[in-house]
């Protein structure tokens, strides 16, 4: 398990709209936001259930964003993307949780680790945090989630579902 994650806006409101936001603990044991994403989420309003669990989640941590490298603005990804990024480069051995996939491009031709919100529900039901992992897979679609059939059924192949 990794000792710290670093997440983008897109997981965090997927997993926190669906009320599973503690699943992220199945992989890491603190998850950083730095403040670009924590800025885009608040700026959501206080009656937002993300805004309030940035608020109110003790091992959310915010970070300060760091400066971004040139290796990461070459790919024109969004502030929060950027600083995720930006944030596990400096800190290595920091997974990073974004959906986006230019982001998650970025991530691998840089070498960072990265998952979405998918591979976070996935580590929790490895972990044997959850049952199972479709009916929450199921609740991040209704939530907004992008991804094929076929991606969602080879990823729950993967947890013997």
């Amino acid at each position: 398990m990794a000792r710290v994650g670093v997440i983008n806006a897109s997981p965090l409101i997927l997993l926190s709209r669906g009320g599973h936001l503690r699943l992220l603990t199945a992989f890491a044991e603190e998850i950083v936001v730095p403040d670009p994403v924590a800025t885009e989420i608040l700026q959501r309003g206080p009656s937002d259930v993300t805004a309030r669990a940035l608020e109110e989640t003790s091992w959310l941590r915010h970070a300060p964003a760091p400066v971004v490298p040139e290796r990461v603005l070459a790919w024109g990804l969004g502030p929060g993307e950027s600083s995720v990024l930006a944030y596990a480069l400096a800190n290595p051995g920091v997974d990073a949780v974004i959906d986006d996939l230019a982001g998650r491009k970025c991530a691998a031709a840089l070498g960072i680790p990265v998952r979405g919100a998918l591979g976070c529900v996935l580590a929790a039901k490895q972990r044997g945090v959850i049952p199972a992992a479709r009916p929450v897979i199921e609740d991040l679609l209704r939530g907004g989630l992008y991804l094929s059939r076929t991606v969602i059924d080879e990823a729950l192949k993967r947890v013997g579902e």
